[in-house]
């Protein structure tokens, strides 16, 4: 006992890493993995820029411009924010669900992090940050073009980055809680059966007038939705209250799904 007792004294304590450094390591990590891929990583850029060139620019030749809160504003400077929106959850959904499920499945990633001094909170912070500099990325270049267009109306425009970067957060939070459950590549089949029609009916290329009834509540509630009605009435300057529910609500959203990602990985990977 005596012998047990002094070993015990003397084995070295746990090294924790603060947590903006364990983070920080785990977001480095993605980023050199990255780089020798950095082509699969731009063409995640072209799909919301296609469908501005295609229905933004084209079809708006042949189509009347839309009212914001009183401002009539051209068809493609309406659909220009939906892209932008949708290009920060495309980011992060697609960095944050295949990519999340191949490194927790097959690569064991993440089960060789949690051997090191890194948490599961750092581990799944590291995850989701990472998804969301893509989306951010993305959403920057996005809104350069935007610019350079003439598609952004209002100096308030200047917070449509950062109000991308909470789009990306959530969704790349919810994306990774959700994979935890995935068990199959069969599975993440149901993420595209939830995307494509919210990246449709979103209000990203008619107003949300267009739907009635019980209906309508259901886009409103859509998290794309909120990232769209923040992302227009940011880059049209036409500012009501449904920008700061849309704040609130994705922040929650993200919140959420970074809670249910540490609880996730810790059952799976240190149980």
């Amino acid at each position: 006992m005596a012998v047990a007792g002094y070993l015990a004294a003397k084995r070295p304590e746990p090294t924790v890493l603060p947590p903006a450094v364990g983070t920080g390591l785990v977001v480095r990590r993605h980023v050199l993995a990255m780089r020798n891929v950095w082509w699969i990583f731009a063409t995640g850029f072209l799909e919301p820029l296609l469908y501005l060139l295609s229905i933004g620019i084209g079809v708006g030749a042949l189509v009347g411009g839309f009212e914001i809160g009183g401002k009539e504003v051209a068809y493609a400077a309406f659909v220009a924010p939906g892209m932008l929106a949708a290009s920060a959850m495309n980011g992060a959904v697609m960095d944050s669900t295949m990519n999340v499920f191949h490194r927790l499945k097959y690569d064991k990633l993440y089960d060789q992090m949690l051997s090191t001094p890194l948490t599961a909170v750092q581990v799944a912070g590291g995850q989701i940050g990472f998804s969301l500099a893509r989306g951010g990325l993305y959403s920057a270049a996005f809104l350069a073009i935007m610019g350079a267009l003439g598609y952004v109306e209002s100096w308030w425009g200047v917070l449509a980055l950062p109000a991308t970067l909470l789009v990306g957060f959530a969704f790349a939070a919810v994306g990774m809680a959700v994979t935890t459950f995935m068990r199959s590549w069969q599975d993440l089949e149901l993420v595209q059966l939830v995307v494509m029609p919210m990246f449709m009916f979103s209000a990203t290329f008619f107003p949300v007038d267009t739907f009635e009834g019980w209906l309508r509540v259901v886009v409103e509630c859509t998290p794309l939705y909120r990232g769209v009605v923040l992302c227009r009435e940011l880059t049209t300057g036409v500012l009501t209250w449904d920008s700061a529910i849309s704040v609130v609500y994705l922040a929650a959203m993200g919140l959420a799904g970074l809670w249910v990602c540490r609880r996730r990985l810790t059952t799976l990977l240190l149980s």
